[in-house]
């Protein structure tokens, strides 16, 4: 960034700058200022004092015209609703699972947080029964090939379901102090984007959405070297 008025100072303003860009990565990607990180102001970046993009996340989701979530090679980062559609279809026919018991248990994740409408890591591992001692319900065909209670760790799987577009973060929630004031980091809330935005649908095959896909950040960062670009598109 040039100057200060180049910079982020607000939710608003990020709103912005992702709804004019289409896609915006959360941190620094390989790929010079195209992150919220660079594009921060500096004094908004882990301030003390001021809100930064750590707290925005939230009220830019609420806004409704933004999706977020583990996006870009794994890392966190929003997409437009415009660009939303052919992002989803693309990203939809991809398998980001190593084979397929590791598909089947992301499929065991996606359908309780379907069913739920939306869930936190701390309510899927009970609805999961993950959480000792608090067993709700157990996927039956899944129950043997399941690590031991306890052991097995909900990120990578909801990570690999977030980069397929089939969830997405719906808000950020906070523990609340006894003055009634939030503090903490926030804990995100999953959901599927169909129940966030509706149905996203666009009339392109997912070889058309990705050449869509693709001609849009080409010519958004003519300058990236093509395996960075690729790493974004996923």
């Amino acid at each position: 960034m040039k100057n200060q008025s180049d910079f982020i100072h607000s939710a608003e303003e990020l709103e912005r700058q992702v709804e004019k860009l289409g896609f915006l990565p959360f941190f620094r990607c390989g790929i010079p200022g195209f992150s919220i990180e660079e594009r921060t102001a500096p004094e908004y970046w882990f301030s003390d004092e001021e809100e930064g993009p750590w707290e925005w996340k939230g009220p830019v989701i609420r806004e409704g015209h933004c999706a977020y979530g583990k996006l870009f090679n794994k890392k966190a980062g929003y997409v437009s609703l415009e660009w939303l559609p052919d992002f989803m279809n693309y990203r939809r026919s991809r398998h980001y699972a190593k084979d397929e018991d590791t598909e089947a248990l992301d499929d065991v994740v996606l359908q309780a947080i379907v069913s739920e409408g939306s869930a936190t890591v701390r309510e899927l591992r009970r609805l999961l029964g993950f959480a000792k001692g608090r067993s709700k319900r157990k996927p039956t065909d899944l129950v043997d090939s399941m690590p031991d209670e306890g052991k097995l760790s909900l990120d990578p799987i909801l990570t690999r379901l977030m980069m397929g577009l089939h969830v997405v973060i719906a808000d950020f929630e906070y523990y609340i102090d006894r003055h009634g004031r939030p503090y903490g980091w926030g804990v995100a809330r999953y959901t599927t984007p169909e129940a966030l935005y509706g149905l996203q649908t666009t009339g392109n095959t997912p070889e058309e959405s990705y050449h869509k896909l693709y001609r849009h950040f080409r010519t958004l960062l003519p300058e990236a070297k093509e395996p960075m670009l690729l790493k974004l598109l996923g």
